[in-house]
């Protein structure tokens, strides 16, 4: 079975479509056809949407899922129009915050994901960048670091880094083992002075291979005996050093990311 969905928003879809696909998630029979149709904040957009809608509709012959977080009621109603069903991620939650608080919500669009708080935008871009000025060992300055995270290469430290960053200014950096670092079972000296701050990542051999086979085929730095070797020798130096790790093999980058956070006590919002 497969049925269409579209991610619509007045903003960027970001809310939409993360809410949307893990509710899909939990239909592990059915085939999804996605689209995102962001800022979708005008009534020529929203009509412009319901017809490329009811044109999948009477392509398809199976009725559309919209998942909805335009906050207009009257966009709403146009998309609507297309007779898809409509999913508004809003709709439980407005109707008992209005009665709580005492207001009535704006309808204004565009408020997701603006930037509201400066402070906090400059933050994440500042840890953006010491994201990437720390990547792979490349800087040492790491006494502003929240965590660094260790593990042999490829087994997902700059990409968590990166979305610690992004989304929660936290200034992550990343140290990569080296093979040196592995057959001598020592902590390198430079993480030796930030101890508590270490986080370790592993991976399972074989996928580990895969990854590194994409990057350098053919290179004995993509071979599974190799692969099986530096995570053998790095899961000894984690365990001897006190070091605790997480296995990413199976685990998205969101999960990865609150895991650590939970480890180090951090609380950082998202927005």
């Amino acid at each position: 079975m497969q049925r269409t969905v579209f991610f619509i928003s007045d903003s960027t879809g970001i809310t939409a479509e993360t809410i949307g696909n893990s509710i899909l998630a939990q239909f592990e029979g059915v085939q999804f056809d996605k689209h995102r149709l962001p800022f979708t904040d005008n009534a020529h957009k929203a009509e412009a949407a319901a017809l490329r809608i009811k044109t999948k509709y009477a392509q398809s012959g199976q009725r559309p899922i919209v998942v909805n977080t335009m906050a207009d009621r009257a966009l709403c109603d146009i998309v609507a129009t297309s007779g898809a069903l409509m999913l508004d991620v809003f709709a439980p939650f407005i109707g008992p915050l209005e009665d709580e608080l005492g207001a009535k919500r704006s309808g204004a669009v565009n408020r997701s994901h603006g930037m509201v708080d400066f402070d906090k935008y400059e933050a994440r871009i500042n840890a953006t960048n010491y994201a990437l000025s720390h990547d792979d060992g490349i800087d040492v300055n790491y006494a502003e670091a929240d965590l660094i995270l260790v593990g042999v290469s490829r087994s997902g430290k700059t990409p968590t880094c990166l979305y610690m960053a992004l989304h929660y200014g936290v200034s992550a950096a990343n140290y990569p083992l080296t093979d040196e670092d592995l057959e001598k079972l020592e902590l390198p000296a430079r993480l030796r002075p930030y101890r508590d701050r270490l986080f370790g990542l592993t991976i399972d051999p074989q996928r580990l291979a895969q990854i590194r086979e994409q990057r350098r085929a053919g290179s004995r730095y993509a071979t599974l005996q190799q692969c099986r070797w530096e995570l053998e020798q790095a899961d000894r130096l984690m365990r001897q050093a006190s070091i605790p790790s997480l296995n990413t093999t199976h685990v998205s980058i969101e999960e990865i990311a609150s895991k650590i956070f939970d480890r180090f006590g951090i609380e950082r919002t998202m927005f």
